[in-house]
């Protein structure tokens, strides 16, 4: 085991960030999380009431990067408590089933939620889950991806939580879109303190100047 493997048996991390999972119930979305992490599939997955919280640990340009995931439930009852969820979320992915045509229409519903309750910065990301049912498939991968090209949607991928079929892969593309969402952040600060205190410069030196002027100094 290499030491970069190593760390991420540990609680450390570099970089920590808050996302939460939505969609309808009966998608999988706990199915997924609980793959991802656990590399494992778990088809006997009862109901989430209200949320489940789990971590998913990678590395990024050797950064070790954490995801603190809120496993939202998708039933109506339990809308109102979710919504104190997306608070401070820096990514929500939304999920449906391709198999399910309905759950993939009501992910216009969980989009006006997200853009209502959570930060104008908050990533989104969809995830068509189920695409072993590719026989049962109601909704078409183009039909997906237009949807995100069309709303803005930084990322979209279908997986499957029972095969494995990219269920890591799409948690460690949120870790890689949030490092690197937060890098330009600190770039843009980094320039934009530089910026200021260019200004400040050039300010401090107009104001020398023309006290020197008021004095009869040569500049």
């Amino acid at each position: 085991m290499s030491q970069n493997e190593s760390d991420l048996n540990t609680n450390k991390s570099d970089y920590s960030f808050k996302m939460i999972v939505i969609g309808d119930a009966g998608v999988g979305k706990s199915c997924l999380t609980g793959r991802a992490i656990k590399e494992r599939f778990e088809g006997e997955y009862s109901p989430t009431v209200g949320f489940e919280f789990l971590t998913f640990t990678t590395i990024i340009e050797n950064k070790i990067v954490k995801l603190q995931i809120w496993d939202t439930c998708g039933q109506e009852a339990y809308r109102s408590i979710i919504t104190n969820f997306y608070r401070n979320a820096s990514l929500a992915m939304m999920v449906y089933a391709i198999n399910s045509k309905e759950s993939f229409v009501h992910i216009n519903q969980w989009l006006k939620e997200v853009k209502i309750q959570s930060h104008p910065d908050i990533k989104i990301i969809l995830i068509g889950n189920k695409c072993d049912l590719n026989e049962e498939r109601e909704v078409t991968y183009e039909e997906a991806n237009n949807f995100k090209e069309e709303n803005q949607v930084v990322y979209f991928e279908e997986t499957s939580a029972k095969t494995g079929i990219n269920a890591k892969e799409v948690f460690t593309e949120c870790a890689r879109l949030l490092y690197n969402e937060r890098n330009k952040y600190k770039a843009r600060a980094n320039n934009s303190n530089c910026d200021s205190s260019a200004n400040n410069i050039s300010a401090s030196k107009g104001r020398r100047s023309e006290n020197n002027r008021n004095k009869g100094v040569c500049c």
